[in-house]
C-alpha cells in the first residue's frame, strides 16, 4: 500500500503537519523543507558545501527573511511542488520523500 497524504494544515508560517493515510501525523519545519529540496541544483549546492564547508555563502535580502511556504501544488498523483517564499520552486517533493522528513506527532 503506497502511503499519500491526506490533509495538510499550516500550524503557523514556518510548520506544516501532514496527515498520512495510515492515519500518522508527521511535523514539517518550512526551513527542513527548503534544505532537503530534492531539485538538481539544491543537490548540487549541497555537494558543493560538502566539499567546502568553510566557505561562506553570500545571502540575496530573500534568504534573510523567515522562509514560509507559499504554495503547495499537487503535481500528479505522487508529489507536491511547493513554492518557497524566497521564490524557489523547482522540486518535486514525492510523498515517499515526504514521508521520510518530518517528525512524528504523537
Amino acid at each position: 500500500m503506497e502511503l499519500t497524504p491526506t490533509e495538510l494544515k499550516r500550524l503557523d508560517d514556518q510548520t506544516l503537519l501532514i496527515t498520512w493515510s495510515d492515519g500518522q501525523q508527521k511535523r514539517y519545519a518550512v526551513s527542513d523543507l527548503r534544505k532537503a529540496c530534492p531539485c538538481v541544483m539544491c543537490r548540487n549546492e549541497r555537494k558543493a558545501a560538502e566539499h567546502a564547508p568553510q566557505q561562506l555563502t553570500i545571502l540575496a535580502p530573500t534568504e534573510l527573511a523567515p522562509l514560509k511556504i507559499d504554495r503547495m501544488a499537487l503535481a500528479g498523483n505522487y508529489a507536491y511542488r511547493i513554492t518557497f517564499s524566497d521564490g524557489h520552486n523547482t522540486g518535486l517533493f514525492t510523498f515517499e520523500h515526504l514521508r521520510q522528513l518530518g517528525e512524528v506527532v504523537e
